[in-house]
């Protein structure tokens, strides 16, 4: 196979069991398998407990997998330590959910957005206070604030420092689980935009984690639908969107809020004061 068909990012049969009690284990995960291209995105959607985190975790390497391989770039990474799970870390970094309890607070700006860069040993002339400034601006951040603290940000701004902290080592495939979850509406669109952006100029791929499915349709070439610690359906977004075959991922679809436009032309021209049905 060319390295050009290679997927940069291979999962197969992924399996993760958390012992329960003495005897007993649960299996959150039950042979998740995906491909991830270059320069592209990977929804995957899922109610709360549908196993979609704990996969993250495992192809970040974050936990190990009960069962099952993890391929970057063409190599078997499923069992590396040391060097070699460092050298992973460096190709696959993780943009984590809650923009606040992902940041030690008693940490600058320049601390925080540094770590990756100090875990992989890499040295930079005159330190490291460049190299921060640079993540920072290019996140959309004031980079004369790299020494304040993340309580002194908003959660938009905090945000913007965790994708910093995951850029600055220059990843190729960035896991985003629930990045944008914990924000408003409107910080959201920005920081998706952000993240399209940064796809675009440093042909980055996403694994983008979350249980919104508008979200998802925003930023995703294809999709996985997760249940029960399992995919039940995995294509590109538009067939996925328009053309669903599992029942489950048809339940996901209905239960999202649809705006009614014979309501709102109505509400524009102040017919009404009440929406009865937004579905």
């Amino acid at each position: 196979m060319s390295t050009a068909a290679t997927p940069l990012l291979r999962a197969r049969d992924l399996v993760k069991e958390f012992r329960v009690g003495r005897r007993r284990t649960f299996r959150a995960v039950d042979g998740v398998s995906f491909d991830l291209a270059r320069r592209e995105t990977l929804g995957i959607v899922g109610e709360s407990g549908s196993g979609k985190s704990t996969t993250a975790r495992m192809v970040a390497r974050l936990i190990d997998p009960t069962a099952g391989t993890l391929e970057f770039e063409g190599q078997d990474v499923t069992a590396a330590g040391g060097s070699g799970l460092r050298a992973f870390r460096g190709g696959v970094q993780v943009v984590f959910q809650d923009p606040y309890s992902s940041l030690n607070p008693r940490h600058t700006v320049e601390q925080i957005v540094s770590a990756p860069l100090r875990y992989q040993g890499r040295k930079v002339a005159g330190g490291y206070r460049d190299v921060v400034r640079d993540a920072m601006a290019r996140v959309g951040l004031n980079p004369d604030h790299a020494d304040r603290y993340p309580a002194q940000f908003s959660g938009g701004q905090a945000q913007r420092i965790g994708i910093a902290r995951a850029l600055v080592v220059e990843p190729r495939v960035v896991i985003c689980d629930e990045a944008v979850s914990a924000l408003d509406v409107s910080v959201q669109a920005q920081v998706l935009d952000l993240l399209l952006d940064l796809q675009r100029e440093r042909d980055l791929s996403y694994i983008f984690i979350a249980h919104d499915l508008a979200v998802v349709r925003q930023i995703a070439h294809t999709v996985a639908v997760m249940s029960q610690g399992t995919v039940v359906e995995q294509g590109p977004r538009e067939q996925i969107f328009t053309e669903p075959r599992h029942e489950y991922t048809r339940t996901l679809l209905e239960a999202v809020p649809r705006i009614d436009p014979a309501w709102e032309a109505a509400r524009a021209a102040g017919e009404t004061h009440e929406r009865e049905d937004t579905r």
